[in-house]
């Protein structure tokens, strides 16, 4: 897909690969939100978890950060694509 920025000069190339799936160790999520590990899975059930994931780009290809919020707490983690922990702020 592209979008046309004829106003703006130069196209931004968007690809979708909805097919995509990583796994992240919820207990490391978990973790960072300060929950136990059955809470933190109970609440991603009821869907009371937000979730945003972000693919990296330039020196970042191959990374994604995926944020996950909690009443007012945030859990960000790199991953690779194995879902191996990179960092985590």
């Amino acid at each position: 897909m592209r979008i046309a920025t004829d106003a703006l000069g130069k196209s931004i190339p968007i690809e979708l690969n909805l097919q995509r799936a990583i796994e992240i160790d919820g207990t490391l999520v978990a973790r960072a939100l300060g929950l136990e590990p059955a809470a933190f899975k109970r609440l991603m059930d009821l869907q009371k978890i937000t979730v945003m994931c972000e693919r990296g780009t330039g020196d970042d290809i191959g990374l994604y950060r995926a944020s996950y919020y909690y009443k007012g707490t945030r859990a960000r983690l790199i991953i690779d694509t194995s879902g191996n922990l990179v960092d985590s702020q």
